[in-house]
């Protein structure tokens, strides 16, 4: 018996070979059609071919028996004239011979020309008709052709299906016989699981627990998968699977019903193993919910199938029962909740961020007003010192030049600071100003 993602893919090839031959089938049948179409076309141009051929028969017996008539008409008339007339009817004899002569034989040009006229129609309308009987046959031709390389195409196919059916009949029985062994059945299961995990892009939130039993003899999961708020969901892939391969294995309706039932009860009975206290004990924290990983759609549905109520058992003690497809979705929701807490964790590390920025901005500030006091302190003394050495000492050192004792350098005025360092209008604006939120930064104006 074959597993049942063997019948799926059979099904699937069947459905293939069934959907090419209908479509085989069915081009044929245009072809054929067309053929039909084709020659029905055919015979009615060689019907309308014939109907001209022997209306241009019928004319020209028409115009021969004419013709026949009127040599008829002339050799009477030679005769009758011959025996009518005389010697001295003679030349008029002649005369009227050569004006009947003349009339015959204009009469004769004039079928002549209309016999060549009505020639001349006929061909024109069969010519037509010809080319179209030629591109008939050549379509006719191609056809056929095209018929033929389609029904080796359709026989290659065929026989490449059957080979590859018979492959994959060896290639399943090779895998139910080894799923017969509980090692390599866990090992297919814990493969199927690792790469439902990869599809889900969920293997930095997986850890895989090898160990089958721990030391106490309590059975241990396959995968924890660790959720936000250092919560977790543990799932295994033990699922009892031997029921189910005798089932598809069985020679009777009777057997596979009797194991269909024995592979749901081994179902049920899991299910309740990984619900009692024991099992949960080993977790800390304690799990939301543990899920009984089946490896293959058919298992689940099979065991439904037989049990409908055990997706309600499960629910009621916490256990998920879960096919790849399904546990896709389980592990991408878990990863969207991963996401979500990474940006929860990304804004308030921002917001923390923001507030020492503030900080710093507003130690800053203060540093820069205490600059800007001392600078004006300091041109406030400048500005002092060189009023004092203008007016008292200044004055006395020109009475150098009165004298005649100064240098030859001129001494000019003391030149007094006027500018003062700018006000930080940051105080000001902060009491104008509320952030938000703590991960906004407040503009300052220059």
């Amino acid at each position: 018996m074959q597993s049942p993602e063997a019948l799926i893919v059979l099904i699937f090839l069947a459905g293939l070979l069934c959907g090419g031959l209908l479509g085989v089938t069915l081009t044929l049948r245009r072809s054929q059609q067309r053929l039909t179409d084709e020659r029905q076309a055919r015979g009615e141009a060689l019907q309308r071919l014939a109907r001209l051929e022997a209306q241009l028969e019928a004319e020209k017996n028409s115009t021969l028996e004419k013709l026949d008539l009127l040599e008829e008409i002339r050799q009477r008339s030679e005769k009758n004239f011959q025996h009518l007339s005389s010697q001295a009817l003679a030349a008029n004899n002649r005369n009227f011979l050569d004006l009947a002569k003349a009339t015959l034989e204009q009469h004769q040009g004039q079928a002549r020309q209309e016999l060549e006229q009505r020639q001349s129609a006929i061909d024109q309308l069969v010519q037509p008709l010809k080319e179209a009987l030629t591109q008939v046959n050549g379509k006719i031709a191609q056809l056929e052709q095209a018929r033929s390389g389609a029904y080796a195409r359709l026989d290659e196919q065929v026989k490449s299906l059957l080979g590859s059916q018979l492959k994959l009949e060896e290639e399943t029985g090779n895998l139910v016989k080894a799923l017969r062994t509980p090692t390599v059945r866990g090992r297919w299961g814990e493969i199927q699981l690792r790469k439902v995990v990869e599809m889900a892009g969920m293997l930095d939130y997986c850890d895989f627990v090898e160990q089958e039993s721990s030391a106490d003899g309590r059975a241990r999961p396959d995968m924890i998968v660790r959720l936000p708020n250092s919560r977790n969901i543990v799932i295994d892939a033990k699922a009892p699977l031997m029921a189910y391969l005798e089932a598809i294995e069985a020679n009777d309706e009777k057997t596979q019903a009797q194991a269909m039932n024995h592979h749901a009860r081994h179902i049920r009975n899991h299910i309740i193993k990984l619900s009692g206290k024991q099992y949960w004990d080993q977790f800390q924290p304690t799990p939301e919910f543990v899920v009984l990983f089946l490896p293959g759609e058919s298992f689940f549905s099979a065991a439904l199938s037989v049990d409908p109520a055990l997706i309600e058992a499960g629910v009621e003690r916490k256990v998920l029962l879960a096919t790849p497809t399904t546990l896709i979705a389980l592990l991408r929701s878990v990863a969207y909740g991963w996401r979500e807490d990474k940006l929860t964790a990304n804004a308030l590390a921002i917001s923390r961020l923001g507030q020492e920025i503030h900080e710093r901005l507003a130690t800053m500030h203060q540093h820069f007003e205490q600059m800007g006091k001392s600078l004006d302190k300091a041109v406030d003394s400048y500005n002092k010192g060189m009023a004092s050495l203008d007016s008292r000492v200044l004055v006395t050192a020109r009475k150098f030049t009165e004298l005649g004792a100064a240098s030859s350098k001129e001494i000019n005025g003391a030149i007094a600071v006027e500018k003062r360092t700018r006000t930080p209008l940051m105080a000001e604006e902060d009491e104008e100003y509320q952030p938000e939120s703590p991960g906004t930064s407040p503009e300052n104006g220059d």
